[in-house]
């Protein structure tokens, strides 16, 4: 292995460590504790090293985010490819994604509520983002039937769960009704 592949790994390495430590302080205590200050004392590196990977928090954010989007779109995938219909798979698709916002809140917040300088639906959107799009779409566009454009439908849906998840999280709704929320959702609008 030469000298650059060696430095290039390491340098790797750091930066998943970076990510890593920023979303478990994030979900431990929130956004507002992820500071470059605390990142460096917890990865015992100096800040200029993080200032070497990210020019700050925003960047890091959005390091989280695209993490984050790897998974719920693999999550998702995971969750329907069981299902044995249709209903089942966007009934399954739904409980995934609430699920993971349920569980995973502050990567939550770096995909959907904090600017992490990601661009969403244009051109130059990041692959693990439009991947995310393209695990909900996979199952919606059925559940969209033939008059539905699968891509409106499936932003549509998608807002109704983020509501739902968003809502939900800020106490806003009960818990005790989530499942039948999720029931009226599908059955409404993706209804066979």
């Amino acid at each position: 292995m030469s000298v650059q592949e060696r430095k290039e790994r390491e340098r790797a390495s750091r930066e998943r460590l970076i990510v890593a430590t920023a979303r478990e302080l994030a979900e431990q205590q929130g956004w507002d504790a992820v500071t470059t200050r605390r990142l460096a004392e917890r990865i015992e590196y100096s800040q200029p090293v993080l200032y070497s990977h990210f020019r700050g928090k925003r960047e890091i954010i959005g390091a989280v985010a695209l993490q984050g989007a790897t998974e719920m779109a693999a999550a998702v995938r995971a969750a329907t490819a069981t299902a044995d219909s249709p209903h089942a798979r966007v009934t399954a698709l739904a409980h995934a994604y609430l699920d993971f916002a349920a569980h995973n809140p502050a990567v939550y917040d770096a995909l959907f509520q904090l600017d992490g300088g990601l661009p969403y639906a244009r051109e130059d959107t990041p692959e693990p983002l439009k991947d995310a799009f393209a695990a909900l779409l996979e199952t919606l566009t059925e559940a969209a039937g033939p008059s539905v454009h699968p891509g409106l439908f499936t932003e549509t849906f998608w807002a109704a769960l983020h509501g739902l998840a968003t809502l939900t999280r800020a106490g806003r709704l009960p818990p005790e009704d989530a499942e039948q929320r999720v029931e009226l959702l599908v059955n409404r609008l993706a209804a066979p």
